[in-house]
């Protein structure tokens, strides 16, 4: 029994190092995407032109010449941006297919990405400002949400989960409606163009302000995901068994909602709507480093951000005109979906 116990130990042991070792390896890609991404584009950099646009910006001397407005004011924002969001989106896909036992979940699955699509096409609709149509896609994608759990509040049933969800796809629907309509209503020649990119998602008009302005509300949704990491894992097993453990499931699931909410409203705000990100980079980090979420969580985020900013640095390079970043993760999301569909629950216990 003894020696048992010692061979279990130590291949947990050399489990958890190997799985630190792929967190490094993750986080060392991640690097490496971020200066490779910094590089390439319609102006071309050289690793000189960055460090000594560096060196002038550490010196505190005025910026010189078009690489340092390029790099600081185009590049450097789009590219935190692209990092900032898709680990936004993997971490709220990662929270919500915990949270909910199910691996085909995705941050929208409470209608936040639709509702806060509706907020920007009102904000659009209206000809408010870029902040404007930001604020509002952020308030409506909050308030898409509320509304979601007052229904499943209101209505009492043997699954809440099942209810929660149901009230998500019906509320989400009504908003896509009310989206189809503003597109009908709205001017073909200007409002309508505007509406289609921000729906299809794109980061070709972030700027430094949009993304300081979202990474705070990112880090404050992220800390109770943080901090709670093991009850999560204690949640993912069940209502009945997570009170045996005394674990409170109903606030702990309003809070986890409202983190993996927030997180998503504040980059879906800035990005447009950008789908399959938090459907199936979790699952990836999930074969890589398992199902505990205190793992999962820093994988999904490391390899969300590496993900999209791959993407992005596709879609404005492998054309003339830049393809919106929705097609081009719906191209790689959905086959993976299918593959993802055959091979059912596998690896999630």
């Amino acid at each position: 029994m003894v020696e048992g116990t010692g061979i279990t130990r130590s291949r947990g042991a050399v489990l958890a190092n190997m799985r630190l070792g792929v967190l490094g390896c993750l986080a060392m890609a991640l690097v490496v995407l971020v200066v490779a991404a910094a590089l390439i584009g319609a102006y071309p950099l050289s690793p000189g032109d960055i460090a000594q646009a560096f060196a002038r910006k550490l010196a505190g001397a005025s910026p010189q010449g078009q690489i340092d407005t390029v790099l600081f004011e185009v590049r450097l924002p789009r590219v935190f941006a692209a990092v900032i969001v898709g680990a936004a989106l993997a971490a709220a896909g990662a929270a919500y297919q915990s949270l909910f036992r199910n691996p085909l979940v995705s941050p929208d699955i409470l209608g936040v990405s639709t509702g806060a699509g509706l907020g920007a096409v009102i904000g659009i609709f209206l000809s408010l400002p870029v902040a404007g149509i930001q604020l509002t896609a952020f308030m409506m994608g909050l308030a898409t949400v509320g509304l979601v759990y007052s229904i499943a509040s209101v209505v009492h049933g043997r699954e809440p989960v099942l209810v929660l969800v149901l009230a998500g796809v019906v509320v989400g629907a009504l908003a896509g409606a009310a989206i189809s309509l503003l597109k009908i209503l709205a001017d073909p020649y200007d409002q309508l163009p505007a509406i289609v990119f921000w729906l299809l998602g794109s980061l070709s008009a972030i700027r430094k302000a949009e993304v300081w302005g979202a990474t705070p509300l990112v880090v404050v949704a992220l800390v109770p995901l943080v901090l709670l990491r093991w009850r999560i894992n204690v949640l993912s097993l069940g209502d009945e068994e997570a009170k045996a453990l005394g674990v409170e499931a109903g606030r702990l699931r309003l809070l986890v909602i409202a983190a993996a909410t927030l997180m998503t409203a504040s980059v879906v705000a800035i990005s447009g709507v950008i789908g399959w990100v938090g459907l199936v980079i979790p699952h990836i980090a999930r074969m890589l480093v398992g199902p505990s979420f205190d793992r999962l969580l820093p994988a999904a985020m490391l390899l969300g951000g590496g993900y999209l900013l791959l993407v992005d640095t596709l879609a404005r390079t492998m054309a003339r005109i830049e393809v919106p970043i929705g097609i081009l993760t719906a191209v790689i999301g959905a086959p993976f979906f299918l593959w993802l569909l055959a091979r059912g629950r596998e690896g999630w216990s």
